[in-house]
């Protein structure tokens, strides 16, 4: 295929460019759902990690892991996961107004985005206790924000509050077909961020694993 270029690629690209501008985005790479890993790599993953009795929550707040980052003219990060995970999704500039939604977590559906919540597979506070209140607030930001590990998701507001801070051990999705990738996703964020896991989180996730087929994302 022959590509366009000189004078009219140029101003094919500024108005491309002063169209952005206009609709109030700023460019950045828009989020994409990370690739299925199999259970056999989130087995090995999850054996490399250090077990540890949880720390204690002292001095913990959410303020201390700055969210949402802005990723445009009254746009955040949680715009961008909204419109990564829906369906059918209506624009005002780059804020999510309106679309479809299903929660991975309990099969609900929606389709106003202020029902919708967006969860941290590893929680903050279960974060901070495994680690992370040795790291600085801006280590911390990139760990709210982190729109390239499987670390956000739009999910019912039921089900991230019934979640709260727990790790697999104390509570799982009521969807059990989603298992197996909600088990690999954990661990997933926790080898890359090098959070440790108490025995019991190890022990929930070894037997969460062992009902994964290797390839299998769900």
């Amino acid at each position: 295929m022959r590509t366009r270029s000189g004078p009219r690629a140029a101003v094919a690209a500024l108005a491309a460019a002063l169209a952005l501008g206009v609709a109030g985005c700023v460019p950045q790479d828009e989020p994409t759902t990370p690739p299925p890993s199999d259970g056999g790599n989130a087995a090995e993953q999850l054996s490399q990690l250090t077990v540890a009795t949880a720390g204690s929550m002292k001095g913990y707040s959410r303020e201390r892991f700055p969210h949402w980052r802005d990723t445009g003219k009254n746009c955040d990060v949680r715009d961008s996961i909204l419109q990564r995970d829906g369906k059918d999704v209506k624009l005002s500039g780059c804020n999510v107004v309106g679309g479809r939604w299903e929660s991975v977590y309990d099969g609900r559906s929606f389709s106003d985005p202020s029902d919708v919540d967006i969860d941290h597979m590893v929680p903050l506070a279960n974060a901070w206790r495994s680690g992370a209140d040795e790291w600085d607030n801006a280590k911390r930001g990139d760990f709210a924000n982190d729109i390239t590990r499987p670390q956000l998701f739009a999910v019912s507001a039921s089900s991230n509050r019934s979640k709260g801070d727990q790790d697999p051990s104390q509570w799982k999705p009521a969807n059990r077909s989603y298992w197996c990738k909600y088990a690999q996703d954990w661990v997933t964020v926790k080898h890359y961020w090098k959070l440790t896991v108490t025995s019991a989180e190890k022990a929930a996730l070894t037997d969460m694993l062992e009902g994964c087929s290797v390839g299998s994302d769900s």
